[in-house]
């Protein structure tokens, strides 16, 4: 069955890359479940995105090319360091998840590159507790970004995909054979770059930490 592939994102960093779009602005989740909850446990045990890296072995080409060639626009930037306070990205992950491979790099990339800002990763299969925390449309959907104050206490979380993406996927998407889906979600992030994933999780940190992007 013919179905139409994900529109193409904008080049402009930080804007909604498919305004025409009825998806939502965010993948972005305030749950009063599980905001303020202390995460600081779970932060210890994860490792970082360079303890990470060597040892992925599904999705490894994709995983060490995100890594090598993410490029932070300086709009994106310029919205990262102006966000006050510390703050960690805990990620539920796995190296043979596609969605987590072209997804975290670039954004491993922002927090090495950002004062107050860092970024651990946690097996999702070794923490089911916290997956089960976090579901999207009832499912252990990942990667997850959960948010953590400098307490280490939850404020926000993301995932799985980048909301215009999952809109996608969830209509034109399911119309298709998973090859071929999967080959059109390769190339929305391929041409994406990050850049949906960048606003989405600036905009959380800007909404956590009471500051305001100006468009």
């Amino acid at each position: 069955m013919q179905s139409n592939p994900p529109r193409e994102p904008s080049l402009e960093p930080g804007t909604n890359p498919h305004p025409m779009t009825t998806a939502p602005a965010s993948s972005t989740h305030f749950d009063p479940q599980t905001l303020g909850a202390d995460r600081s446990a779970k932060w210890e045990q994860a490792e970082t995105f360079e303890a990470f890296l060597p040892t992925a072995e599904a999705n490894a080409d994709v995983w060490n090319h995100g890594w090598e060639r993410a490029r932070i626009p300086d709009a994106i930037q310029a919205r990262a360091d102006a966000i006050p306070g510390e703050w960690k990205l805990l990620v539920l992950s796995a190296d043979w998840c596609g969605d987590a491979a072209n997804s975290i790099p670039p954004l491993a990339r922002l927090a090495e590159r950002t004062e107050g800002l860092e970024l651990r990763l946690l097996e999702r299969d070794e923490h089911l507790d916290l997956m089960d925390e976090h579901l999207t449309d009832g499912k252990r959907a990942f990667p997850v970004v959960i948010l953590l104050d400098a307490e280490g206490k939850e404020r926000g979380w993301w995932g799985s995909r980048p909301a215009d993406l999952a809109a996608w996927v969830k209509s034109e998407g399911m119309k298709m054979e998973s090859g071929p889906r999967y080959r059109e979600v390769r190339k929305w992030y391929v041409r994406d770059r990050g850049l949906s994933t960048f606003h989405e999780v600036l905009t959380m940190l800007e909404h956590a930490s009471g500051s305001r992007h100006v468009v």
